[in-house]
């Protein structure tokens, strides 16, 4: 089928050329009523009620309702000029579909298109039912199969036997009549409104038929054939009532009197009748019609002596003011006949609109509820194939691949580890190792010691800026020590007597620099505890929103309590023991091989021997005349002096000096060590690396049990239940689609 040019009711839309519902119904005219095309159009609507559609959509339909003994069968009977059964209560116990179409062959089909609250197995049944019949006295048995078929109990011989079964359904019995010189016409005969419970009807038949009732006049696309007994008075027949309540302007009413014989000539009741007939009480859009049917000694008479009958009557007293077109059976065909035409070209382009809306909104709410997973296979495949979507979207996270939609777009106005960007894992695990980095280098020290005039420090006024640090990273400074370089070697000295040996007087026992380290160093252990925590916790968020992306709630939250939680807690511990093995190496006596450190010495004891000489040179300045006036000297034997003041004498604070110099530069040579052994060793192989094979992936998939895989993504009853509901309405709109696209096709051909 090619695509449509224009919707249904914008005007003429075409399908590889053939015309569209609405041009189909194009013409006015009285032989467009018994053409080819109107056939075509009333078959659609009758495949679209034979597929369910009804029970979804409201369909236009023409609905011959009305009380028990109002006449509404004989009105059907005169109708399609079918002799239905008599046998009380059999045809009227269900809705009956009646069909007539014109065709060349005569012939009369049955099917039964089953209630929607039917289950699948019922439904078959129901459907299975086809029967075609060559005489019209094989009516009466094929109507009892059909209610036996639908449940339904027979009306027992005995009355004083109990009934066995329901005495009315909702499934609807078809039937197709067909022949040349049949009207073209769908009519809908419900089951007549029950006053009271008898022994045959109990209360809750009386319910049901008054729900069902209900039902069919209430929808909107539903013109009601509203049938009374001129025998009683209207006021008090239910079904005008019933109809006034779902149509108060009257727009959908047509009202159609019978028994008129029972009224006595000329009296002031047949005068009201007469008003009514003639809309001047109850006023109907559609108007009111009158019929005569057979009377209870005409039961056996012809059509044809019905009519006549009828003719007669009506063209006889007061009935003769009645208009031709309200009177009378062959006007009532007619009427009828033009009636669901206007009806039909009025409601089906709207019909067909609302059909691929809701088609489109089945579609979706089955989308949302995910792929089917009713089976272990079905169920393996799903959790197979999220798997693999999973590890697609957390690869790319982790090597900074961002093209999956999941990543969403980059939020500037908020920062990189912020709710808005986090799923951006490679440039916010980035971010953070970089406030590590700074944050011990600032503040991994246990005591913060300034470098000033020449001497060196843990911090210098030289030093490059570090990037302003944030949250957690920030905190860490509440836990560091300012000191003085006096301070901090006073400090280094109350070590260095405490770890004595048997070295000379102005060395230090090696063990002295184990512990000015250990000492310092001591922050760092849970400042790298916290990083870790960080990253994690950055890992455990991204891993719920990719599960989340790729799996539904029920599923992704099944996967995070039986499986994710734990490997991202594993994979924490795991990190945890790495860093324990990084602690532990610390705490070992110190041990470089890296040359900075001895050229850190050097430089710190260059730097603090060069500012001395520099401030003592300044001191042995004098001024002299010269030349262009007074000139600095320096004063050799003044130097000399001075120099000799430098000796230190207090030994411990030299080897103190020493000791804290070259425990610094040791300190700056493994604090480099520390930070990335920390990202390398720790967050990126433990936290990182592999963390879609560890959390999920169709490895771990193959190795679950079918009873875990059933636990994990099985569907929830409910769900099972809405998916059921949803595909079955889906095939039903399929099917209404498919009768659509027929009834093009079937124009094309005529």
């Amino acid at each position: 089928m090619g695509k449509k040019n224009r919707g249904a009711t914008g005007g003429s839309p075409t399908v590889n050329g053939t015309k569209s519902i609405t041009d189909m119904l194009a013409t006015e005219s009285l032989a467009g009523l018994q053409s080819e095309e109107y056939k075509q159009i009333l078959n659609t609507v009758d495949r679209l009620r034979t597929c369910g559609l009804g029970s979804i959509l409201p369909l236009p339909q023409l609905v011959v309702c009305g009380n028990q003994s109002s006449g509404k069968s004989s009105v059907l009977e005169a109708i399609t000029e079918v002799p239905f059964p008599r046998k009380e209560n059999l045809c009227t116990r269900f809705a009956t579909e009646i069909v007539l179409r014109r065709d060349l062959v005569e012939s009369i089909r049955t099917k039964i298109i089953p209630d929607s609250a039917r289950t699948d197995t019922e439904k078959k049944k129901l459907l299975d039912f086809s029967e075609t019949i060559e005489d019209f006295s094989e009516l009466p048995e094929l109507i009892e199969k059909a209610t036996d078929l639908m449940g339904l109990n027979s009306v027992a011989e005995d009355s004083s036997k109990p009934k066995a079964n329901r005495a009315f359904s909702k499934d609807v019995l078809s039937i197709e009549i067909a022949g040349p010189d049949r009207p073209q016409l769908t009519l809908v005969d419900l089951p007549g409104l029950i006053l009271s419970a008898n022994k045959d009807q109990t209360e809750a038949d009386v319910e049901l038929i008054h729900s069902l009732v209900g039902e069919y006049v209430a929808e909107k696309r539903t013109i009601m054939l509203a049938v009374i007994s001129a025998k009683d008075d209207y006021a008090n027949q239910g079904i005008l009532t019933k109809c006034r309540e779902v149509d108060k302007d009257g727009q959908r009413t047509l009202g159609i009197i019978t028994k008129p014989d029972y009224l006595r000539k000329d009296s002031k009741n047949e005068e009201k009748w007469l008003d009514l007939a003639q809309n001047k009480d109850i006023y109907f859009e559609l108007g009111w019609h009158m019929l005569k049917n057979r009377a209870e000694d005409e039961i056996d008479t012809s059509f044809e002596a019905r009519n006549n009958a009828e003719r007669a009557f009506l063209g006889a007293g007061k009935y003769r003011t009645l208009p031709e077109s309200d009177k009378g059976i062959e006007a009532l065909r007619m009427k009828l006949s033009k009636l669901l035409f206007g009806h039909l070209k009025k409601e089906l382009p709207h019909l067909q609109n609302e059909l691929n809306s809701k088609y489109t909104q089945t579609t979706k709410a089955l989308t949302a509820l995910g792929v089917k997973r009713c089976t272990v296979a079905e169920q393996k495949r799903y959790l197979m194939n999220l798997a693999t979507s999973y590890q697609d979207i957390v690869a790319s996270a982790v090597d900074g691949h961002y093209d999956h939609p999941f990543f969403g777009s980059i939020d500037t106005n908020k920062g990189v580890e912020e709710p808005e960007n986090f799923r951006r894992l490679r440039a916010v695990v980035q971010f953070l190792n970089l406030q590590f980095a700074s944050q011990v280098r600032q503040y991994g020290q246990k005591y913060r010691v300034w470098g000033e005039n020449g001497e060196a420090g843990t911090h210098s006024r030289d030093d490059l800026p570090e990037p302003e640090l944030i949250g957690t990273y920030d905190e860490a400074k509440k836990y560091q020590q300012k000191r003085t370089r006096p301070e901090a070697v006073d400090w280094v000295k109350q070590i260095l007597v405490r770890t004595r040996g048997r070295e000379l007087a102005g060395n230090f026992n090696p063990l002295l620099m184990s512990h000015l380290y250990w000492e310092q160093s001591e922050n760092w252990e849970y400042l790298a505890l916290s990083h870790i925590d960080n990253i994690n916790n950055l890992c455990a968020s991204f891993v719920k929103a990719a599960i989340n992306e790729v799996a539904f709630g029920d599923v992704a939250a099944k996967l995070h309590a039986l499986k994710l939680d734990a490997a991202v807690k594993k994979r924490r511990e795991s990190a945890g023991k790495e860093l324990r093995q990084l602690i532990l190496d610390k705490q070992r006596h110190p041990v470089t091989y890296d040359p900075s450190y001895t050229v850190g010495v050097q430089e710190a004891r260059s730097q603090k021997t060069t500012a001395r000489i520099q401030a003592l040179i300044e001191q042995a300045q004098v001024e002299v005349d010269g030349a262009t006036g007074k000139q600095p000297l320096i004063n050799a034997q003044l130097l000399a002096n001075r120099l000799k003041e430098v000796v230190e004498p207090d030994m411990d604070k030299c080897s103190a000096e020493d000791a804290l110099d070259s425990q610094l530069a040791y300190y700056k040579d493994k604090v480099r060590y520390f930070i990335t052994a920390v990202a390398d060793q720790v967050v990126e192989r433990h936290l990182l690396h592999n963390l879609a094979r560890d959390t999920l992936s169709p490895l771990i998939v193959n190795d679950m049990s079918d009873r875990e895989i059933e636990y994990l993504v099985a569907e929830a009853d409910e769900i099972t239940r809405k998916r059921a509901h949803l595909e079955g309405h889906k095939a039903i709109l399929e099917s209404g689609q498919e009768a659509f696209r027929q009834a093009m096709g079937s124009y094309r051909q005529v």
